[in-house]
């Protein structure tokens, strides 16, 4: 407690007590705290949100708020600002508000009135319309407060539901997040972690040791590579608190500041009619030979630049952020260099999440698609790849925004359907000369449909050969789908960067409605 004042203060008293109260509070947990703190190579919140921030445009808002728990000794203990520093600022000269968790204050855990402050700023993002940040560092709930602890975690989760889709949401995990705490940054939309700092779990090793019996350190159970490439709960990995402020920064600016606006133009100094000779022979003719998909994206969007989402984890699809013609897009995009580029359930969630984010924000996609199908085996059916498919369709289908679909080579049976074809509202459908869209490739569909012929020939592999000869020539190809207006246009690969900005423009106000619904019913 601070005291209670027996005399009339003077107007230099009570500036003086004011500095005092702000030292106390930016003092945190103390001299040692903060200094164990950096010894672990992280930095303190207010650190980070001054890193965040572009220069001096934070602005703190409940700064002197103290805990109200009366149990346990806890009235002795009250730290002005409670653990948490929260507030709002600039960020590329756009409105962002955020919290800090201080690790130096309680571990940074959640109280009461440390909930109330993280709602107050939340609430202020939905009535302005603008990002949100959360640099979680905080050891869980405040045990000494019991309930109230667990009342102000839900009341986090309800905002950041309320919030999805309405205004973007990062989470970075600067330190631990455990139990409860982790499922506000699971809903929020991207999730950063630092390496060998950072930790996510719901119950930590200890408890699974004693439990299950199971031995497994804190770092593979939940460190930040863990998550980046094992479960895909996180979607970027960093090397320190610095590098994930910046990356932050980096991708809010290829956001709107909510879902009615539409996301910031940058200018750049890459020709919109750019042509790249080198994509005609960029995919291999052999239907089965891999190249990385990313070396097509690099060329076509602006300046070469194209920030991966999810990098680690699934790495059959790519999905990221890049511009063309300054707009933002959204890719996606087969990785044929991965399982051949083949959809899995891992592959399907994971675009599934990103669509759903680029259409919830207005970010028009582009999806680049080379896909010989869905991954056969026992373990994909068993593991619901019907289910976990279908989220992929769902996303792409009900996608409103501008949508763009360049085939550069495989492009066979449902997959073909998945991957934003005509059928589901894609806008304008391109294929490269290469492309082959079927309902499968020619060995399998020959050895189906010419079964017999193969079994009564007296040189089946022969036959088989020609077979496949011939419905590589009739059928793979892009030519029956461009005949049926399936494909608008068959393009030469040199050209991609210059179709795709004329489409964008071209759909720039395009306007499309789904039926009047409380919201659909994603295959979860």
């Amino acid at each position: 407690m601070h005291g209670s004042f027996n005399c009339v203060m003077t107007h230099q008293e009570k500036i003086e007590e004011l500095r005092r109260r702000h030292q106390e509070a930016e003092n945190g947990g103390g001299a040692e705290r903060r200094s164990k703190q950096q010894a672990e190579g992280k930095l303190g919140a207010r650190e980070r949100l001054n890193l965040l921030f572009d220069e001096g445009t934070f602005e703190e808002i409940d700064k002197l708020v103290e805990h109200r728990c009366q149990d346990f000794g806890m009235p002795e203990q009250r730290i002005p600002g409670d653990g948490v520093v929260s507030g709002y600022g600039r960020i590329n000269g756009r409105l962002t508000y955020a919290f800090a968790q201080d690790f130096t204050v309680f571990g940074g855990s959640l109280s009461k009135a440390n909930a109330e402050k993280i709602c107050k700023v939340m609430d202020l993002a939905m009535k302005v319309g603008a990002p949100l940040i959360g640099l979680n560092d905080s050891g869980g709930a405040r045990i000494q407060e019991g309930v109230d602890s667990l009342a102000g975690y839900a009341d986090i989760f309800l905002r950041n539901t309320l919030a999805s889709g309405v205004v973007p949401q990062i989470s970075a995990i600067l330190g631990p997040c455990a139990g409860g705490a982790v499922y506000s940054p699971a809903i929020t939309d991207f999730t950063l972690m630092v390496e060998k700092s950072s930790c996510m779990f719901v119950t930590g090793p200890d408890v699974i040791r004693t439990v299950m019996h199971e031995d497994v350190t804190k770092e593979d159970l939940g460190g930040a590579m863990t998550h980046n490439s094992t479960s895909g709960v996180a979607h970027f990995i960093t090397r320190d608190d610095p590098d994930a402020l910046a990356l932050i920064r980096e991708l809010l600016s290829f956001m709107p500041q909510n879902n009615h606006e539409d996301p910031p133009r940058a200018e750049n100094s890459d020709p919109a009619d750019r042509t790249d000779e080198q994509l005609d022979s960029l995919v291999p003719t052999e239907s089965d030979k891999p190249y990385d998909i990313k070396e097509i994206i690099h060329r076509v969007v602006d300046e070469g630049y194209f920030l991966e989402v999810h990098e680690h984890y699934a790495r059959n699809i790519v999905v990221g952020f890049a511009r063309l013609g300054g707009e933002s897009v959204g890719i996606v995009a087969n990785q044929p260099a991965v399982l051949a580029g083949c959809l899995d359930i891992n592959a399907s969630v994971k675009g599934a999440r990103f669509v759903r984010f680029c259409d919830a924000f207005n970010i028009p996609l582009i999806t680049f698609e080379d896909v010989p199908g869905f991954l056969p085996g026992t373990q994909q059916e068993f593991g619901g790849i019907i289910r976990h498919g279908a989220k992929l369709l769902f996303a792409f289908a009900e996608a409103t925004v501008p949508k763009v679909t360049v085939i550069t080579r495989k492009a066979y049976g449902g997959a073909y359907c998945v991957m934003a074809s005509k059928h589901i509202r894609t806008d304008i459908n391109y294929a490269y000369p290469t492309a082959e869209i079927a309902v499968m490739g020619p060995e399998g569909a020959v050895n189906i449909v010419y079964r017999r012929e193969l079994q009564k020939s007296e040189d089946g592999e022969k036959l088989r050969s020609e077979k496949v000869e011939e419905f590589r020539r009739r059928f793979a190809n892009p030519y029956i789908a461009a005949e049926r207006g399936y494909i608008d246009a068959v393009i030469m690969p040199r050209d991609t960067r210059p179709k795709l900005i004329a489409a964008l423009r071209m759909l720039a106000n395009k306007r499309d409605v789904n039926p009047p619904k409380k919201h659909g019913n994603i295959p979860l």
